[in-house]
């Protein structure tokens, strides 16, 4: 009788080493997905960034957005200030003597 009894030991311990088993590769299957999920998430966040910047870049240089080319009218020359006469050297500073 001793030895059936230390052979339904021998079996739990074994039904129990496969499950741990069983439980490790599970979670490690799950670590390794979310791990490719991560992956696959910033890849994917990253080409999007990337989509939108081009798209505001193109939009506002050759869409809708762009500014209208304005034409600037020359100058004429009346619009110039006119010409002040040149400063004569009687206009220069005082001289430090006193004058009497």
């Amino acid at each position: 009788m001793a030895g059936r009894g230390k052979n339904r030991d021998d079996r739990a311990a074994q039904e129990r080493a496969r499950l741990y088993a069983a439980r490790r590769e599970y979670h490690a299957g799950l670590m390794r997905r979310r791990s490719r999920d991560n992956l696959i998430a910033a890849v994917g966040g990253g080409v999007l960034l990337l989509g939108l910047l081009g798209a505001q870049a193109a939009y506002f240089t050759a869409g809708p957005g762009a500014p209208e080319p304005t034409e600037t009218p020359a100058p004429s020359p009346s619009a110039t200030l006119p010409a002040s006469p040149a400063p004569s050297p009687s206009d220069a500073a005082p001289s430090s003597e006193p004058t009497p």
